[in-house]
Parts: structure tokens; C-alpha cells; sequence
């Protein structure tokens, strides 16, 4: 048996009530008050704390997979007639991960306790974000919250296969720079030391550039935790300034300006931006909101700014695709359908068709990110092969033809 303390409402009173109770887990627990006629609204272990690995983040992250299916799931439940309380007990045992498990739990009992669902998600957010709230709050709201979480549940599907298919694009160029470094490292750390062995036996000066080359490579094989240590602190550092305004606003701004990828980025923000606006209107969200709630979904310092500003001017009677058009940071193409949607009264179904078809475009440019980084690979070898030549090779043709 554990311990476990909680807080939770008098169902006949209506007073919260806290306490510790006794229990083999938090089910068992929210089953024991359940009884007694209080419904909980939260239950947190009383164990002593400790270094675990549940306790590290990165091992114990949501992945956005689990909440795919926990929201597709509740969505078909739903659909199916349950009560809510019903549709998220079963839907949380369908969830694999502990953590994850834990919060929907939680969740759960806040609900048992009166609260809304949208209301017991937002009070995680680093779980469930503003649009994922909003989205459910609007569901709650028109009476077709299924609808709404189907649409959730194809967002983050969507996000999800286009982070996936960049992650994956991107493996063949690192794998490829780590088999160029390999061979340098192997150039420069067995063969080298060898030329200049034979150069000292003959009693000849090695070339300027070799001696060069060997002091940088004796430093880095002999100082390399020197090395190490800048190497760990520029990046910390560089992590550091892009949690900054200032820092974050030039890395957002040099992802949408500095190629060679701004193009791929700019299509990514249009599909984001597209298909949350599109999810958040068809949910019956206001405009202003939507708009809100889009430019914090975007990602993207730069885009939101943009997207506030086009807010503003909406507020005061412009029309939404009028004030895109002024912006430079959005694609024309988005403003184009934008106005087809306004003028039709279906300005929802644009959007949709507008992020389809710049999800669309992200596909094929990442289909080709290979193509597109073989030159900068290509210009990357030719430069290290050229100081092989001139370091380690050019002395041995040297040293034979004097010989």
C-alpha cells in the first residue's frame, strides 16, 4: 500500500476537501474516494522523492504518437454515445506510457469532479497546448466534441509524418559527413605522423603547409578536451541567446530568410499556419482567437508577429486576406485562397486546401533534400580532399621527386 495525498469535492456539500488516503495506485485511490462520496480532483503519490529515471524529462517525454492515439480514441468513443468519464477511463487504458498516464488520470478525476474537459486539459500545458484546449473548449461548446477531436487527432498527425520525413531526409548527409570526418581524423592522426617521420629520417624541412596542418592536428589530439569544452559552451551559449527575444526573434528570422532552406521553411510555416487556422474556424472558434491561438501553433517569432499585426487590422473591419497580402512573410498563394474563401463564405475549406497543398510542396522538398545538400557535401569534401593533397599527399610526390 501507498501513499497518496488528495484533493477533492464533498458531493454533497460541494466543499473540497484534502487529505491523505491509502491505496496499492491512483486508480485505487480515486476508486476509495468514489465510495465515500467525494469525487477527486487530484491524487499525487506521497513516496519519498529520489533520482529515477522517471525523473529525467527526456526519458519520460509524451511523444506526440501517444497523444495521437489517446485523441483519436477518445474521439470514437465519444462518437460512440459514451459519458466522457467513461470515454477517458477507456481510452486511458489504452495508453502505453506511464507518465502519460498519470496526467490523464488526473485528468480524469478533475472531470469526475465537474470540470470541463477542455478546462482539465488546459491545466496541463505542457502536454495539451492553447489550440488543443481551445479546439476541445469549442467542441464542448457546439455540442460535437468528437468532430472536434477528430480534427486534433489529424493535425498532429500531419505535423508529426512532416517533422518525421525532415528527421529522415537528413540522415544520409550526416552520415555522409561523419564517414568525411572519419577519414580526415585518420589522414591527419595515422599517416601524417608517418610523413613526418620520413621527412626527419632524410633530414629534409617538411612544406609550410604540412607543418601547419601538424601543429593544428598535435593540438587538437593533445588539447582536445580543451576543445570539447568550447565546442560545449558555444553551444550552450548559442542555446542560451536563442531563449533570449532578441536571440530567438534572429533564428527565427534567419529560418525564414537564409538559404538554402527559407524555402522549405516558409512552405512549413504556411502549412502550419493554414492547417491550424483551418481546424480552429471549422471548430467554430472566433476569427481574432483563431488567429491568436495561429500564431502561437506557427512556431516562429517572425510569423506571429506578422499574424498579430493582420489580427489587429482584422479587429478593426479589413479584410483578413487583404492584410495578408501586405505581408511579406506570407506566401501569395495563402492570401490568394484566403480572399476565394472570404468571398465564397467558406473561407475553412481554403484554408485546408491551402495547407494541403503547401504540405504537399514540404513533402517533395524534403523527397529531395538529398539532391539539394549534395552540393554543399560535394564543395565540403572537395575542400578537405584539397588540404589532404596539399598536407600529407603533395610532400610524399615532394620528397620522391627531390629523391
Amino acid at each position: 500500500m501507498k501513499d497518496f495525498s488528495y484533493t477533492a469535492k464533498d458531493s454533497e456539500t460541494g466543499k473540497i476537501i484534502k487529505g491523505i488516503i491509502q491505496a496499492d495506485d491512483q486508480p485505487s485511490a480515486a476508486a476509495v474516494l468514489t465510495e465515500k462520496g467525494l469525487f477527486p480532483i487530484d491524487i499525487t503519490s506521497k513516496e519519498a522523492g529520489g533520482l529515477s529515471f522517471s525523473s529525467i524529462p527526456f526519458l519520460n517525454r509524451i511523444s506526440t504518437k501517444d497523444k495521437i492515439l489517446f485523441t483519436r480514441q477518445l474521439a470514437t468513443l465519444v462518437k460512440a454515445g459514451l459519458p466522457i468519464t467513461q470515454a477517458l477511463n477507456t481510452a486511458v487504458d489504452q495508453v502505453s506510457s506511464k507518465k502519460f498516464k498519470e496526467i490523464l488520470l488526473k485528468i480524469k478525476a478533475s472531470v469526475e469532479g465537474g470540470s470541463s474537459l477542455s478546462k482539465a486539459f488546459g491545466a496541463y500545458p505542457q502536454v495539451f497546448n492553447n489550440v488543443y484546449v481551445s479546439m476541445v473548449a469549442a467542441g464542448e461548446t457546439s455540442g460535437k466534441l468528437e468532430e472536434a477531436l477528430l480534427r486534433l487527432a489529424d493535425q498532429l498527425e500531419k505535423e508529426a509524418e512532416i517533422r518525421s520525413k525532415i528527421r529522415g531526409a537528413m540522415v544520409y548527409p550526416a552520415i555522409v559527413l561523419v564517414v568525411i570526418i572519419g577519414v580526415l581524423a585518420f589522414m591527419l592522426g595515422a599517416v601524417l605522423p608517418q610523413i613526418t617521420a620520413l621527412y626527419k629520417d632524410f633530414n629534409k624541412a617538411l612544406p609550410v603547409f604540412t607543418v601547419v596542418l601538424q601543429a593544428v592536428t598535435t593540438s587538437l589530439f593533445k588539447f582536445w578536451y580543451i576543445y570539447l569544452i568550447i565546442l560545449i559552451a558555444a553551444v550552450a551559449g548559442i542555446r542560451a541567446y536563442s531563449k533570449t527575444p532578441n536571440g530567438r526573434k534572429t533564428i527565427d528570422n534567419l529560418k525564414i530568410k537564409a538559404p538554402p532552406f527559407n524555402k522549405l521553411m516558409q512552405k512549413l510555416y504556411m502549412a502550419r499556419f493554414c492547417r491550424t487556422l483551418s481546424s480552429l474556424i471549422n471548430s467554430g472558434i472566433p476569427i481574432l482567437e483563431a488567429l491568436r491561438l495561429s500564431g502561437d501553433a506557427v512556431n516562429n517569432l517572425i510569423i506571429k508577429e506578422s499574424i498579430l499585426a493582420v489580427a489587429q487590422e482584422v479587429k478593426s473591419g479589413k479584410a483578413l486576406s487583404a492584410m495578408l497580402a501586405k505581408d511579406t512573410n506570407f506566401l501569395p498563394l495563402v492570401h490568394q485562397m484566403i480572399k476565394v474563401g472570404e468571398d465564397s463564405g467558406e473561407l475553412g475549406d481554403m484554408l485546408d486546401k491551402v495547407a494541403t497543398y503547401y504540405e504537399n510542396e514540404v513533402d517533395q522538398i524534403v523527397k529531395n533534400l538529398s539532391t539539394l545538400i549534395e552540393p554543399v557535401l560535394i564543395i565540403v569534401l572537395g575542400v578537405l580532399v584539397g588540404f589532404i593533397i596539399l598536407g600529407v599527399l603533395f610532400p610524399v610526390y615532394n620528397l620522391v621527386g627531390t629523391g
